[in-house]
């Protein structure tokens, strides 16, 4: 794919970009293992100073780089606004926190007079460089949830972000350069994916972390393996949306189109599969369907657009094949289905919900990355738990019950990284995010997130 951006409301390619080169990804390799030897000393409270500024230029930039995202890949620039104040939060976040979260901790005394030693504690110390592998998705927000706590841990990163965002990527690169971060502490590397090796193998590179598809993850997992180097994996998500009959089912269907819509449909935490109990399952699918109807589809810049293009034209092939091998099928189509009319340039598909979903069809298993919803009917809560894990991913997961012993049993039974009662899953600095199966492994975000790649260390002191 080359390194570009085109515009994916009409097709128009605006700027192209060459790929590095050899001499220069060695120069940018040797100037970010230069800065963590003197980075990695620095306060937190001078990290801190850092962030802040980085995350108060952020809000100046709102408009700016909302507009930019929505022309790189669509979104609808409300929301792009949205992601740019929700990464300033999170560097403030851990501008405040990551001091604490990374403190020592001092083991039990009896642990430590038992081992022999006057004292013992544990201290987070940083690893170095680590390349981050970022999709187009939320491009600005999938690269700061890995870089605020990086930063602020005092490791230092390279970004390859994905070939269709270059803009986004070197305007986080300048973002930090102008918030007084030292030159080589954040770069972006313009490459294509076939360089991510030879990176991903050079001994200065001590860790990745990849949010992306699933034959992404294995490529890096499989490298990193061989080369005995840490990774934080999060890829596709199929999540469910599980509705029981003492929820309010009409909040719940209209949280349901947000659920499923936001960023297009084009998010791997965005519920995809909606497992609706048979007591409440038609008044659901019809809220549902004439929600999703009313969704206003147009050009992701104008202020009232609801639903804006798919990011490519191969997203939204992709899309088509499953819609059209379900309804082949047997599948029922509430709405949508096809390609809205008015926009013979632009990769946009109508939102839609299908229903009758059967094992044979592909979308009973495959993620759904557009504004596609499959509606399941359960007939009891053991149905509903068994087809919300019937999915070889397990990223999060919704569910709408007021009843607190399902409650109990969904929290014990469903194979997911969260589940989310009464709501939408979303992400936040303060809460661990990250899934199981091939929804991929390790965790953003929260202590846990900073402490990924950190060198936990056991400081013994004999007596």
């Amino acid at each position: 794919m080359a390194i570009a951006t085109v515009n994916p409301a009409n097709g128009e390619t605006l700027k192209t970009y060459d790929a590095l080169g050899a001499e220069e990804i060695e120069r940018r390799l040797a100037a970010a293992e230069t800065t963590f030897r003197t980075y990695r000393t620095t306060s937190f409270a001078e990290r801190a100073r850092l962030m802040h500024r980085a995350a108060d230029l952020l809000d100046q930039d709102q408009d700016e780089i909302g507009r930019v995202m929505t022309v790189e890949m669509g979104k609808p620039v409300k929301q792009a606004r949205a992601e740019a104040a929700k990464c300033a939060k999170a560097m403030r976040w851990y501008a405040d926190r990551a001091e604490g979260l990374l403190a020592d901790e001092h083991p039990d005394a009896a642990d430590a007079k038992d081992s022999g030693a006057s004292r013992v504690l544990v201290r987070y110390r940083p690893i170095g460089t680590v390349l981050a592998v970022m999709p187009w998705n939320f491009p600005l927000w999938q690269v700061v949830r890995f870089a605020a706590p990086a930063l602020m841990a005092g490791n230092v990163g390279l970004l390859k972000h994905a070939s269709n965002v270059p803009q986004t990527a070197l305007y986080l690169e300048d973002l930090f350069r102008r918030a007084g971060f030292p030159e080589g502490c954040f770069q972006t590397l313009l490459i294509g994916s076939g360089a991510v090796e030879d990176i991903l193998r050079d001994p200065r590179v001590k860790a990745a972390t990849l949010t992306g598809s699933e034959p992404a993850g294995r490529a890096v997992a499989s490298v990193a393996g061989d080369e005995v180097k840490k990774t934080v994996l999060e890829l596709g998500g199929s999540d469910p949306y599980v509705v029981m009959p003492s929820a309010d089912v009409e909040r719940a269907a209209r949280t349901a189109v947000t659920a499923r819509v936001q960023n297009n449909g084009q998010s791997c935490i965005a519920a995809k599969r909606f497992i609706v109990h048979t007591e409440v399952f038609d008044t659901f699918a019809r809220h549902f369907a004439e929600g999703m109807r009313a969704l206003k589809v147009g050009d992701p810049l104008d202020e009232d657009t609801e639903v804006g293009p798919l990011s490519t034209e191969q997203g939204r092939t992709d899309l088509e094949e499953l819609v059209d091998d379900a309804v082949e099928n047997g599948a029922t189509v509430l709405c949508g289905g096809e390609r809205p009319a008015g926009f013979p340039d632009g990769w946009y598909y109508a939102p839609t919900v299908l229903t009758d979903i059967t094992p044979e069809m592909r979308v009973h298993q495959e993620e759904t990355f557009g504004p596609v919803a499959t509606l399941y009917r359960a007939a009891d809560l053991d149905e509903a738990i068994a087809l919300a894990n019937d999915t070889p991913f397990g990223l999060s997961s919704n569910v709408w019950t007021r009843d607190e012993a399902e409650v109990e049993r969904f929290v014990r039974d469903i194979e997911a990284g969260g589940v989310f009662f009464n709501g939408m899953t979303a992400s936040h600095p303060a809460f661990p995010f990250g899934g199981e199966k091939r929804s991929g492994y390790g965790r953003e975000l929260s202590a846990h997130g900073i402490r990924e790649f950190c060198n936990i260390t056991t400081v013994w002191h004999g007596a």
